[in-house]
């Protein structure tokens, strides 16, 4: 999504918690043209977004996924009558890979062969034209659904990648803090396939590059949820939690 459509996204939350009758007034970045400056200024709030990929080729990567599962979830929702959530490595799908047949032989596996299925975990190396393991949990007592995800890997480098771009977006913010405003640094994730709703690896990963606080110039941060668009966007205050150690 754009800057302004999230900012505008986030004035709808807070007219509906607390803030009735707040409205932008000010478009600092589009106003000034001589430097970097901040989203929009609403009522007592100075507000910056930025998204930040939780991994190098992120989204070129969650493209491939996206694009190799489709819209089988969707195609198989009453189709079958347990939930059953399949987990691909996350470095699984790769170019050169026939994403189509792989799809079409996922879809046949789940109609044909997993009605058979016990109940809980299974690594599954041998589905007919699918180059990967596949991590299968099948459950009953769970709404009937399929789901697909992948493993997070190993990702050192996260604080230090966020510390970069909140330090720049911090530096934007520092004047209008100075001028009595509450600064706001809204972080949005889209990653459908990595991140969890709560923003937990994002938070621990401000938490690590921040040790002492959030950072100078910053009131508050926000997480912003958009991996389910075009069906909702949620936000999570992260205030609270980087203040209390």
């Amino acid at each position: 999504m754009k800057d302004y459509e999230i900012v505008a996204a986030f004035i709808e939350h807070l007219q509906e918690h607390g803030y009735p009758g707040l409205r932008i007034c000010q478009y600092p970045d589009q106003r000034n043209r001589r430097s970097p400056d901040i989203e929009a200024i609403a009522g007592p709030f100075a507000i910056e977004h930025t998204s930040i990929d939780t991994l190098p080729n992120q989204r070129r990567n969650n493209d491939w996924f996206i694009r190799v599962i489709g819209k089988l979830e969707q195609e198989l929702q009453s189709q079958i009558s347990f939930r059953l959530s399949i987990i691909f490595p996350y470095d699984a799908v790769t170019k050169g890979q026939d994403w189509t047949t792989i799809r079409e032989n996922l879809k046949n596996w789940i109609l044909e062969k997993a009605p058979r299925l016990e109940c809980g975990r299974h690594l599954l190396n041998n589905i007919r034209d699918i180059p990967f393991q596949l991590t299968v949990f099948k459950e009953h007592d769970l709404a009937p659904a399929v789901r697909f995800s992948r493993f997070p890997p190993d990702n050192a480098y996260l604080p230090d990648r966020i510390k970069k771009l909140l330090d720049r977006k911090a530096e934007k913010l520092k004047k209008y803090q100075y001028l009595g405003k509450t600064t706001i640094l809204l972080i949005e994730s889209n990653d459908i396939a990595l991140m969890d709703i709560q923003g937990r690896k994002i938070l621990d990963a401000v938490r690590e590059a921040y040790p002492f606080g959030l950072p100078t110039g910053v009131n508050e941060i926000w997480y912003v949820d958009t991996a389910e668009l075009p069906n909702r966007i949620r936000f999570k205050n992260f205030t609270s939690d980087l203040l209390v150690r």
